[in-house]
């Protein structure tokens, strides 16, 4: 049986915490900013989790199961 292959998107996009949570970057802070508020992009920023019911998917995708 051939070996399973990483979803490349995917690999780019989530990261792994140590207490097996998926971590993810926020949208909309990549260009026409100037219309945003400060505390807006500031808060994009920061890393958010994925949700409980989209964790599955993910790790099939990343090959973890």
């Amino acid at each position: 049986m051939p070996k399973m292959k990483t979803n490349s998107s995917a690999k780019k996009r989530f990261t792994i915490t140590g207490s097996g949570k998926i971590k993810r970057k926020h949208a909309y802070k990549s260009h026409i900013l100037t219309k945003k508020a400060t505390k807006r992009k500031r808060n994009l920023t920061y890393f958010g989790t994925v949700h409980q019911a989209d964790e599955s998917n993910i790790k099939l995708l990343l090959n973890m199961k």
